[in-house]
């Protein structure tokens, strides 16, 4: 299933898109018991049960044209985003370091991505907003201390994610790059999650590529990270527990507008594309943010 979170004529929802692609099945509405897609999530394989069970031959309740979608999971708890995790990358920095030994580790707050359709805004206080196309996991099963054999299992879905990010202010610290990552709906997560029963062989060999104004600017698969799905969640849950809703931004391939010479950062009125294999597309379009 595809499952969304949305507004509908004021009223908040959640569901999943129908098997058109067109329509969206409210599953809130036939399931009251829960609340959204993070309590599906945490109410693990017989949540999923019922809600699939509801949504299998349901006539859609609202047209997809007709909704505003957010955020997939509503203001995640949590999101870990992993830097420089695609072989290239590595190289694409051309500083003759070693391929790392662990992954390297920042966080986001939630306001600081859009929903697919909604802006991704330029800040006045900066010209370099970049983009970023991860594929992003969304953790179903929660844990501490996660062996790797069996991590995959704790995975509630994928979905795409623009990790969109201020260069400039990337350097004002020595140590960390928090002030030019969580700016203001500088990045987006969407359109959906596509539940992890959707990938039957698999993880190892999808594709996310990110095209600017239709111009394809970032393409690589996850056969060339170098911390994979299942290390990343072992990794994570050591030094925390994982939750139901939890989001890991994957990693970003080469490509991004920072390593153009000259640079190419992102304007208003660009539109920015997020392709992620079994997902679709995340699309936003960048506006000048207003003081």
């Amino acid at each position: 299933m595809k499952l969304l979170s949305y507004t509908h004529q004021g009223r908040d929802g959640w569901g999943a898109l129908d098997a058109s692609g067109q329509g969206v099945i409210d599953l809130g509405r036939r399931l009251p018991a829960i609340a959204g897609v993070r309590e599906l999530l945490a109410g693990g394989a017989p949540a999923l049960a019922q809600a699939r069970e509801a949504w299998t031959g349901a006539m859609a309740d609202h047209a997809l044209a007709d909704v505003q979608l957010d955020l997939p999971v509503r203001e995640p708890r949590r999101i870990f985003c992993i830097g420089v995790n695609y072989a290239h990358r590595n190289a694409e920095y051309k500083d003759g370091s070693e391929l790392p030994r662990y992954p390297s580790i920042f966080m986001r707050v939630p306001d600081s991505f859009s929903a697919h359709g909604a802006p991704l805004l330029q800040p006045a206080e900066s010209q370099q907003l970049d983009y970023e196309g991860e594929i992003g996991i969304v953790i179903g099963q929660g844990g501490r201390r996660i062996p790797r054999e069996t991590a995959l299992a704790h995975i509630g879905g994928l979905t795409c994610i623009n990790e969109g990010t201020i260069r400039d202010w990337v350097h004002h610290a020595k140590f960390n790059v928090t002030q030019g990552k969580n700016w203001f709906r500088s990045g987006a997560i969407g359109p959906w999650l596509v539940t992890a029963d959707e990938y039957p062989d698999g993880f190892g060999k999808l594709r996310v590529q990110t095209r600017v104004n239709g111009e394809t600017r970032q393409d690589d698969t996850t056969e060339h990270l170098m911390f994979d799905f299942a290390y990343l969640i072992h990794y994570l849950s050591t030094f925390t527990p994982l939750l139901p809703g939890d989001v890991i931004a994957t990693g970003t391939p080469i490509g991004a507008g920072i390593r153009f010479d000259p640079p190419r950062f992102l304007q208003p009125g660009d539109v920015v594309e997020v392709e992620v294999t079994g997902v679709g597309v995340l699309r936003n379009v960048v506006e000048a943010e207003p003081r």
